[in-house]
């Protein structure tokens, strides 16, 4: 957990360290002949991260199961391994984020775990919120449509959008409707204490000393941006901190009363 949160933390600054880097313009006077010969060499080295990326994704791609294959039941609620696939997605991006290879040997079982724990855990959730009564109208589910689609140029790449992903249009409104209710019963039920200016304060010192004890052992050392110019990022994401914490609470205690089954 500490060293993901140090990651999203670098995230938030990032940017704010670009804008305070040296404003120094570089001197271009390089021939033709130079510039030839670094285009070449921009040009091989893209090449190679395309192939590695292939080659990643290969691995990744070897982590998936059958789509028609249940891998938990929830309560009586079947889980695919279609659903398993697309949380999959999303716990390797997390790896790849933090700089590790998930599809090592020892991060693949941890990928594994948490996949599996996210899947039972959403479950968990979007039932409670079914069992409080939150419902998605038809006006809500429409609304989100558009909003998706609106991230298409056209209609035509829409409908391949929902082809590569193995859906069809009813069954995104489904999901639309799924993550409504889920929303609501998050922000209505699931209450989280307000961040603190010590606590921002706090998290922008940790990432100073960081940065400090980097440029003490021989790493460059950018100039660290203002705490004014970067607190609101650092609010948000401390935000999203607590409500993260807040619902692997409540999943833990919906797990004490339901049934779980894993078959993965």
């Amino acid at each position: 957990m500490k060293k993901l949160m140090y990651t999203l933390l670098i995230g938030v600054i990032a940017a704010a360290l670009t804008a305070c880097g040296s404003n120094d313009d570089a001197k271009q006077s390089k021939s033709d002949d130079q510039k030839t010969a670094q285009t070449e060499k921009q040009k091989e080295a893209q090449e190679k991260q395309e192939k590695q990326a292939k080659e990643m994704q290969k691995k990744l791609d070897k982590q998936k199961v059958d789509e028609k294959k249940t891998v938990a039941v929830v309560n009586g609620k079947k889980v695919s391994g279609e659903e398993y696939n697309a949380a999959l997605s999303s716990s390797q991006a997390q790896y790849q984020q933090m700089g590790q290879d998930p599809t090592s040997k020892e991060a693949a079982k941890q990928v594994k775990q948490q996949t599996i724990d996210n899947l039972v855990g959403q479950t968990l959730l979007l039932q409670e919120a079914e069992n409080k009564g939150y419902k998605a109208t038809d006006e809500e589910v429409n609304k989100k449509l558009k909003e998706t689609k609106k991230q298409f140029k056209t209609d035509k790449q829409f409908k391949a959008a929902l082809k590569d992903a193995g859906l069809t249009q009813s069954q995104l409104k489904s999901e639309l409707a799924d993550s409504i209710k889920y929303q609501q019963y998050v922000d209505k039920d699931i209450q989280t204490p307000e961040v603190t200016d010590k606590e921002i304060q706090d998290y922008y010192d940790q990432f100073a000393k960081q940065s400090q004890s980097q440029a003490s052992g021989g790493k460059e050392q950018s100039q660290m941006p203002k705490l004014e110019d970067v607190k609101p990022q650092i609010k948000q994401q401390l935000e999203q901190q607590k409500k993260q914490e807040a619902l692997e609470k409540k999943v833990e205690e919906l797990k004490k009363n339901a049934k779980v089954e894993v078959k993965l």
